[in-house]
């Protein structure tokens, strides 16, 4: 892939998020300028903050256990592209997903 034809995917997607976090922002702000109870705004605010953690929480959990995939390959040695190669990634990714579901089932 050229560097020139990756330029316009970020930008698409740094647009796109901007877009997402202007959004959030002023339906924030509206529910707090609505008059909205302070209870609900606080427990908005709290939901929102502990699914940040439990995303960081989850694509830490996966990106280690990709990287374990990752290391596996290369200690055995694979070089190819095989249908075992990709199983071994696609099963760490897997076990990523389900280790994060057993860790937060426990918080």
């Amino acid at each position: 892939m050229n560097h020139i034809e990756l330029v316009p995917i970020v930008l698409f997607v740094c647009i796109a998020y901007v877009i997402k976090v202007c959004m959030d922002a002023m339906v924030r702000r509206h529910m707090v300028s609505t008059g909205g109870s302070e209870e609900l705004v606080n427990s908005i605010l709290r939901d929102e903050a502990q699914r940040r953690r439990h995303s960081s929480l989850r694509w830490g959990i996966v990106l280690l256990s990709i990287a374990l995939g990752f290391g596996l390959i290369q200690w055995f040695g694979w070089e190819d592209v095989t249908p075992g190669l990709v199983a071994v990634l696609a099963g760490a990714t897997g076990l990523g997903n389900l280790v994060f579901f057993a860790i937060s089932r426990k918080l």
